[in-house]
């Protein structure tokens, strides 16, 4: 057999074993589906369940605040090129529909709350985050408290939402999402059994906390815990004086030794009701936004535990 015959022959054989791992290939090969979440806690969700099939773009990253956040001509123009988008919904991106709309945008959006019993919001604390005006940035929660992932188990509705979108515009790589779901399912759940733990040993009379904004109405609600705080469900509403002075009195009446600043939030209101009544404020506790990847809550599984880990603590006097 010539030499020209065995490089023919070797040739034909590659070409079938190529054919025969095609699938495969086009999987490894294919350009990355473009998405785009609406602030960093979702994004980081979205990249679990997507994995290496998609790239994330986030509009309002570590750190940011979604509440007063305004979108950018650039960031339009990112929604625009995006296969798919993923909002938390509940009025917590009021800026979303506007924002869509200046980008034309033809595509999947996915909001991630879907299916999800929303709660209303506390007005029980001095604040009226009713009647703050919002002019402007296009965004009123009403009596809706949109942060539901502060729930673990809504949480885990978010990853299926995010699944099944994900599943929509790119049906070749709908069983690896949902395998990546089924996998960070599993990690959510021992989370959530974590936290519970955490909160079981501690007697609920003493499970209270104070807050920069109404923000773990769903954590209180899933866990046991009784969260105050000067502001509503926005941090744009506006703590009026009778409001902190109300919460002045119940802090020393009730002896409550949890005061906590939001990673997102002005820490002078904090600071203040901290003078005002000889409480220590206890540290950070991140509410609408991760860390950057430097820091104690640069996924959502990080934030969960350093949230619950503060909390537990702090309440205990530690």
């Amino acid at each position: 057999m010539s030499m020209n015959t065995r490089r023919a022959s070797l040739l034909s054989a590659i070409a079938l074993a190529l054919a025969a791992l095609s699938p495969g290939l086009q999987a490894q090969t294919q350009a990355p589906i473009k998405a785009v979440a609406s602030f960093s806690i979702l994004g980081d969700m979205v990249q679990r369940v997507g994995g290496d099939r998609v790239v994330v773009d986030v509009l309002v990253g570590p750190g940011g605040d979604a509440h007063v956040f305004q979108p950018k001509p650039s960031q339009a123009k990112l929604i625009g090129q995006a296969q798919i988008v993923f909002s938390n919904g509940l009025g917590f991106e009021g800026w979303m529909s506007r924002l869509l709309n200046t980008a034309s945008y033809k595509g999947r959006h996915v909001v991630v709350s879907e299916g999800i019993k929303p709660i209303e919001a506390e007005e029980a604390h001095g604040h009226d985050h009713k009647s703050h005006s919002k002019k402007g940035h296009g965004h009123d929660h009403g009596e809706i408290d949109p942060h539901a992932w502060q729930s673990v188990p809504n949480a885990m509705a978010y990853v299926g939402n995010i699944a099944k979108g994900l599943c929509a515009v790119d049906a070749a790589g709908c069983d690896s999402y949902q395998r990546n779901a089924t996998a960070y399912a599993a990690e959510l759940k021992a989370l959530d059994t974590d936290i519970r733990a955490l909160w079981a040993v501690i007697p609920p009379a003493q499970r209270k906390v104070i807050t920069s904004h109404d923000a773990f109405g769903y954590y209180a609600k899933e866990y046991g815990v009784t969260f105050l705080a000067p502001q509503g469900v926005s941090t744009e509403s506006e703590a009026s004086a009778k409001g902190v002075a109300q919460l002045v009195r119940q802090i020393k009446k009730e002896n409550i030794k949890a005061l906590f600043v939001e990673n997102i939030s002005d820490p002078r209101l904090i600071a203040q009701i901290g003078r005002e009544t000889g409480v220590k404020p206890a540290g950070e506790l991140f509410s609408d936004a991760l860390t950057d990847s430097k820091g104690p809550a640069a996924t959502y599984l990080s934030m969960m535990r350093a949230n619950t880990t503060a909390l537990t603590q702090a309440v205990k006097g530690q």
